[in-house]
């Protein structure tokens, strides 16, 4: 019988729960305004995070750059060892979260990065 893994999503800035299960921070950039001492991860797997020129291209206007976004880093994901290097180290785990520093809910890598590793 095959065991079903929950990927969840999280911004980093929201408390840690017992249901995180193993929290991967996926972002390249340090959360701001969060301590080390208070940022709780299992993982910082900052190779998964768009690259720097695709995260400040897109960060130029998130809202209407969404679907190229979408497009341009699943792409990178796809030709990126670090994501299936994450896919290894999340296997067997039954509850992952995928935590992010991005105020925008509903635009962010994260939302990619779920995606991809519920459909491989």
């Amino acid at each position: 019988m095959e065991m079903t893994q929950k990927i969840q999503l999280k911004r980093a800035y929201d408390p840690e729960e017992p249901t995180d299960g193993f929290r991967v921070y996926i972002d390249r950039l340090w959360p701001r305004g969060l301590s080390h001492e208070t940022f709780h991860y299992d993982l910082w797997d900052k190779e998964i995070a768009p690259s720097t020129e695709l995260r400040e291209w897109f960060h130029a206007d998130p809202e209407n750059l969404w679907k190229q976004f979408t497009t341009k880093y699943k792409a990178e994901l796809s030709s990126n060892p670090a994501f299936d290097s994450l896919r290894k180290t999340i296997d067997g785990k039954p509850t992952v979260t995928l935590l992010y520093s991005s105020h925008d809910l509903v635009h962010n890598n994260a939302i990619i990065v779920k995606d991809m590793l519920e459909d491989s």
